[in-house]
């Protein structure tokens, strides 16, 4: 990006963009990790542009989840619960861009038009990474083949991709050998020095040492709010909820009053405590609590989980 020499405000939309439509295949988790980590670099030493670009990027990476099953913890639920068909999510593609455009175009004039300075870095990707990108791909396919096809829960599908990487690194962990020194001969061959020394820093690929750098405190955090949710549900206050928000109140009007509680308490519990008092609510206010939830938790930092970080 610094490279095609691209104005702060162009670079802006892009990272935008790309967060929008990666999240619903990658989650807006990872996304907005992985663009935020982007924009920090590219920006650097101007926090202001940062500040403003992370903003749009969680703001994007939310709406963009929610238009897609593996987008978001929140629309998983709904599909795994049965309540929303896979194809059924891209009925809120339209809703979800508007969700994003409308706080971007607003931010965008706040960003300025000057560009970064250009950093002549040579970046060269790892043995290997386009086929673990192809095996992520084929992990979703299963995930998905899974639920529709077999009926079966999609974890089987994640832990199966989970063991297509987990063959793949043992074979590059047995081929690195050879592999190395194939490239040394063509370095040394060429004379490239850099590439020697970035030969030699070469460690085999570890699936396990991956897992064991997951983010295990946000997992516990998630586990200790469902056991809160169930703990309410199994003393009555949320089918006291339940009766308040969709007998006495209109079920659009209590969707949107969630969608805006989600931005305080977290949207992945209040979906939970949703799917939890099995409201009778037709498919469209289904769809409109995804949407809801899953766009609300923008609005401040505690509300979903590509914002907290």
């Amino acid at each position: 990006m610094v490279r095609q020499g691209f104005s702060y405000r162009t670079l802006f939309w892009m990272t935008g963009f790309l967060s929008f439509f990666i999240s619903p295949i990658a989650d807006n988790l990872t996304t907005a990790l992985l663009m935020c980590a982007v924009v920090m670099k590219v920006g650097e030493g101007d926090n202001r542009f940062i500040n403003l670009c992370c903003i749009n990027i969680v703001v994007a990476a939310n709406a963009g989840g929610a238009f897609s099953p593996f987008g978001d913890i929140t629309t998983l639920m709904v599909w795994q619960a049965g309540l929303v068909r896979f194809d059924e999510f891209l009925v809120l593609f339209f809703p979800s861009l508007v969700n994003f455009l409308i706080p971007a175009i607003i931010i965008s004039f706040f960003v300025g038009n000057q560009k970064p300075s250009v950093v002549d870095e040579e970046v060269e990707l790892k043995r290997g990474a386009r086929r673990i990108l192809a095996l992520f791909l084929l992990t979703v396919a299963t995930a998905v083949a899974c639920h529709t096809i077999l009926h079966l829960p999609p974890v089987l599908g994640m832990m199966a991709g989970l063991g297509y990487l987990q063959f793949f690194g043992y074979f590059l962990r047995v081929t690195l050998p050879s592999s190395l020194a194939k490239k040394r001969l063509m370095a040394e061959h060429a004379g490239d020095k850099k590439r020697l020394e970035r030969l030699g820093s070469v460690v085999p690929f570890d699936v396990f040492s991956r897992v064991a750098r997951a983010e295990w405190d946000t997992l516990l955090f998630f586990y200790g709010v469902i056991m809160c949710v169930g703990g309410l549900g199994f003393m009555g206050y949320l089918a006291m909820m339940s009766e308040v928000l969709y007998n006495q109140w209109d079920a659009t009007y209590a969707n949107i009053a969630l969608g805006v509680i989600s931005a305080v308490i977290d949207n992945i519990p209040v979906m939970f405590a949703v799917i939890t008092m099995e409201p009778h609510m037709s498919h469209g206010h289904w769809l409109l609590i995804t949407l809801t939830a899953g766009v609300g938790g923008s609005l401040l930092s505690v509300g979903s989980a590509p914002a907290s970080p």
